[in-house]
C-alpha cells in the first residue's frame, strides 16, 4: 500500500482553512438556534430526554477483578501499545511511499468505513486503524475478565461495546471525510439542517438517533402498499390477535397449512416487508396455505393478560382457526424470536394434553435455554421495575423501551447510521423497511412482560421440567416429540446462536439445526433471490452435544436457508400431498377485512365476538 500523490488527496478533501471557516460559521448560527430552541422548550415545560442504567456496580466489580491480576492487565496494555507502535511504523512507511500493510481492518460488512478516503487518505486510514485497535483490545479486556458472574460479564460487555460504537470516528464531523466534504460544498448547510432535525426530535421527546418514522417524513412506508402488501384476508380475531390467511397463487397447495407466530413486541409484517423479501409471499408462491398471527397493540384494559393468555387465546386459538379455515387436522408451525418461545411452551402444553394437531415446528432465532440470553437481557432486566411501577395504573408505553433496546443492541446500523445521515449530513431519513418495522412497536401487557422476564430471562425456568405451569399444565419441553427445525444466525446478539443451539437439545423428537449468516433480522429475512449470507449445516446422524462441535464439522452453503427449510418441511410425513387451492373465507371462517388488518395499522379496538 502506498500513499497517493498530494494532488489526489487535495482533490478528495477540502483545505483546512475552508473547513475551519465553515465550522466557525455553523457554530455561530447553531448557537443562536439552540438558544431560541431552549427558550421555547422551557416555556412549554419540555425536558430533554435521558436514560439511566444501573451499571455502576457491574463496572466497579470489573475494575476490582482486573486489579486483582495486575500482571494480566499489564500484558493487555502492552499488547495494545505494541499494535499502536506497529501502526505508527507502517504509517510512516506509507507516508514515505514504501510498501506497508494494515495492522487492523474493519469487518467486510462494516459499512461505517465504506468511504474511499478511509483507505486512500493517510490521515483517515491512521484514525480508522487506531480506533479499531483500541476497540478490539478494550472489548477483549472486558469480555475476558476472570471471576465475573455471567450476568455481570454480559452487562459490562454489552455496554462496553455500545460505548465503543458511540466513539467511532465516523460519528464526528471533524473525523468523517464524507461529512467534511459535504460541509464545505454546502457551506455548512448540512450541519444546520441536521441541527434542525436534532431539535425536532428533541421537541418530539425522541432520543437522538432513535426517532420513529412519522407521517410526512421523506421515505415513510405505507402498510398495505409499500409494506405488508401480500394479498390476504383477516379471517379470525379476538382480543389479543387477528389471524391473516394469504391468497393462493396457484391451482394446488400442500395439504398441511402453515401457521407463523411472530413476536408480540413488533407488528407481524417483518415476514411481509417488500415484495422482494416477503417470506409469506414466497411461502404462498411455493404452494403453502399460509397463515400468520397479527398481535393487538394492547391498551390498559389488557394490562393483566399474561403469558398463558397468549398461549390459549393466541397460538391455540390460531391453530383452532386454521383447522376451521383449511379443514385439515394437522398444521406446520413457525415461531420467530419470542414468538418461538411462546410456540415451544404451547407445544409442551399440547404434548401434556395429547394434542397432536401440530405436525412439525420451526424455530427462528428462538431462545428456549436462557442461561446465556445475549445482550437484550442486559437492558430487559431493568424493564420490570420501569414498566411494573406504571403500566398497571397509567400504562406506560413499554413499546418505546423495547424499540430503543433493540436499537441499542444494533447501534451501528440503527442509531449511528441515522445520526450521521440525519444530523451530520443533514439528509432526510432514508427509507429502510427494517427500520420502519422496528419502530412500529406494540405495547406489552404488564403481566406478560413481567412473566417472561422473571421466569425466562432471569430464572431460566422453561428448560426445567415443570419449571412453569401454564393454563393448568406443568410445562416440560422434553415431551415435545414432533420434528423441529432450528435456525440461528452467527452474528445474532438478540438470540446468540450457541444459546439457540443449547435450546435445540431440549425437545425429545428429531431435530435439524441450521446456522445462518448475518444477524437476527437480516439472517432470517434472507430471500433466495438475494443470494446473500449463506448458511451452515451438519449432516451428522445425531445433533452434536456442543455448539462448537456442530460448527467444526459443518458445511457452508451459499444462498438462503429458506430453500433448506422448504426441503426439510416437504420431506416430513405427508409433506408432498397436494389439495386444491384454498382461498380465504371459502370455508367455515368468513373474511373480516383485508390484510394487513386493523390491529397492524393501529385501529384495533375491542373486537366483535368471533
Amino acid at each position: 500500500m502506498t500513499s497517493p500523490p498530494a494532488s489526489a488527496q487535495d482533490r478528495s478533501l477540502p483545505a483546512a482553512a475552508e473547513v475551519a471557516n465553515s465550522y466557525l460559521e455553523v457554530a455561530q448560527r447553531a448557537s443562536r438556534l439552540l438558544r431560541r430552541h431552549m427558550k421555547k422548550t422551557a416555556r412549554k415545560g419540555i425536558w430533554f430526554p435521558s436514560e439511566e442504567f444501573a451499571v455502576a456496580g457491574a463496572f466497579m466489580d470489573l475494575s476490582a477483578r482486573l486489579l486483582v491480576s495486575p500482571y494480566r492487565l499489564a500484558q493487555t496494555q502492552m499488547a495494545m501499545m505494541r499494535d499502536h507502535v506497529q501502526l505508527w511504523q507502517q504509517s510512516m512507511l506509507r507516508s514515505m511511499g514504501m510498501p506497508s500493510h494494515a495492522v487492523a481492518r474493519p469487518d467486510a460488512d462494516d459499512e461505517r468505513f465504506a468511504d474511499e478516503a478511509w483507505e486512500d487518505h493517510f490521515l483517515f486510514d491512521f484514525i480508522k486503524q487506531s480506533y479499531l485497535i483500541t476497540a478490539r483490545h478494550l472489548h477483549q479486556t472486558v469480555a475476558s475478565a476472570e471471576g465475573l458472574d455471567e450476568v455481570t460479564r454480559q452487562r459490562v460487555s454489552t455496554l462496553t461495546r455500545q460505548y465503543i460504537d458511540a466513539l467511532a470516528p465516523t460519528n464526528f464531523a471533524l473525523t468523517n471525510p464524507e461529512v467534511l466534504r459535504e460541509t464545505v460544498s454546502s457551506k455548512g448547510k448540512n450541519l444546520l439542517k441536521g441541527l434542525k432535525h436534532l431539535l425536532k426530535d428533541f421537541a418530539a421527546g425522541d432520543a437522538p438517533g432513535l426517532p420513529p418514522p412519522r407521517p410526512g417524513d421523506s421515505g415513510a412506508w405505507r402498510l398495505g402498499t409499500d409494506l405488508a402488501s401480500t394479498p390476504g384476508k383477516v379471517i379470525y380475531q379476538n382480543e389479543l390477535m387477528q389471524l391473516i390467511q394469504y391468497q393462493a397463487t396457484g391451482s394446488h397447495q400442500h395439504r398441511k397449512p402453515l401457521l407463523i407466530v411472530p413476536p408480540w413486541i413488533n407488528k407481524y409484517y417483518v415476514f411481509d416487508l417488500r415484495e422482494s423479501n416477503s417470506f409469506v409471499r414466497w411461502a404462498s408462491e411455493q404452494g403453502f396455505t399460509t397463515f400468520i398471527i397479527s398481535w393487538v397493540d394492547p391498551d390498559q384494559r389488557l394490562a393483566q393478560r399474561g403469558f398463558a393468555d397468549y398461549l390459549v387465546d393466541g397460538v391455540l386459538a390460531a391453530i383452532d382457526a386454521v383447522e376451521q379455515a383449511s379443514g385439515e387436522k394437522q398444521v406446520d408451525v413457525v415461531g420467530y424470536c419470542l414468538g418461538g418461545t411462546l410456540l415451544m411452551a404451547t407445544l409442551a402444553w399440547m404434548a401434556a394434553r395429547r394434542d397432536k394437531r401440530v405436525a412439525s415446528a420451526t424455530f427462528l432465532g428462538t431462545l428456549i435455554d436462557f442461561s446465556a440470553p445475549g445482550e437484550l437481557a442486559t437492558l430487559a432486566e431493568a424493564a420490570p421495575s420501569s414498566t411494573g411501577k406504571t403500566a398497571g395504573t397509567r400504562h406506560r408505553d413499554s413499546a418505546a423501551l423495547t424499540s430503543s433496546t433493540y436499537k441499542m443492541v444494533h447501534a451501528n446500523d440503527l442509531i449511528w447510521s441515522v445520526v450521521v445521515n440525519n444530523y451530520l449530513l443533514g439528509r432526510d431519513r432514508f427509507p429502510v423497511d427494517l427500520l420502519h418495522w422496528n419502530a412500529d412497536v406494540t405495547r406489552l401487557p404488564t403481566a406478560l412482560h413481567r412473566f417472561y422476564v422473571e421466569n425466562f430471562y432471569q430464572a431460566n425456568k422453561l428448560r426445567q421440567p415443570g419449571g412453569v405451569t401454564l393454563a393448568g399444565v406443568a410445562i416440560d419441553v422434553s415431551r415435545v416429540k414432533l420434528p423441529c427445525y432450528f435456525l440461528a444466525t452467527i452474528e445474532d446478539h438478540i438470540s446468540p446462536w450457541r444459546s439457540v443451539y443449547n435450546g435445540a437439545q431440549l425437545p425429545g423428537g428429531p431435530r435439524r439445526f441450521v446456522l445462518g449468516g448475518s444477524g437476527h433480522l437480516a439472517g432470517t429475512i434472507n430471500p433466495p433471490a438475494a443470494k446473500q449470507h449463506g448458511y451452515w449445516t451438519n449432516e451428522s446422524s445425531t445433533l452434536p452435544e456442543q455448539a462448537g462441535a456442530f460448527l467444526s464439522s459443518a458445511t457452508r452453503h451459499h444462498g438462503s436457508w429458506w430453500t433448506d427449510w422448504q426441503q426439510w418441511l416437504l420431506a416430513q410425513a405427508d409433506g408432498n400431498s397436494l389439495v386444491g387451492a384454498r382461498q380465504p373465507g371459502e370455508r367455515a371462517l368468513k373474511v373480516i377485512e383485508d390484510a394487513p388488518g386493523s390491529y397492524a395499522i393501529g385501529r384495533g379496538g375491542r373486537p366483535a365476538a368471533p
